[in-house]
């Protein structure tokens, strides 16, 4: 059974409504920031399209079904706040962090 950095009692209201997302245990357990995101084409009405990783996931990491889960984008909003500043970016867009802050990369 995965051991959560935050336990649902300190979960707050910071980026309600967007829908669920996809992130690693490396932000939802290890801790870490979001070193890289992105968002695709939703797959259903109720995904946002957000996936979001640590950055330093390898393939055979990835590869693990078990270290990627379904979260609501709140959920990883609360792991990392400075997601809440790109949300409501359009499908297609990445962001990578750099110095500190999640920049927009060049479609």
């Amino acid at each position: 059974m995965k051991k959560f950095r935050l336990s649902p009692d300190q979960i707050l209201h910071l980026a309600v409504g967007y829908g669920s997302c996809m992130a690693t245990d490396r932000i939802t357990v290890d801790g870490e920031m979001v070193g890289y995101c992105y968002r695709e084409e939703s797959i259903d009405e109720n995904d946002s399209g957000w996936r979001f990783f640590c950055g330093d996931e390898d393939e055979e990491y990835l590869g693990n079904a078990t270290n990627i889960e379904i979260y609501d984008v709140n959920t990883i909003a609360n792991y990392d706040r400075s997601v809440v500043s790109v949300l409501d970016s359009c499908e297609g867009a990445a962001f990578e962090r750099v110095d500190g802050v999640l920049v927009r990369l060049e479609e």
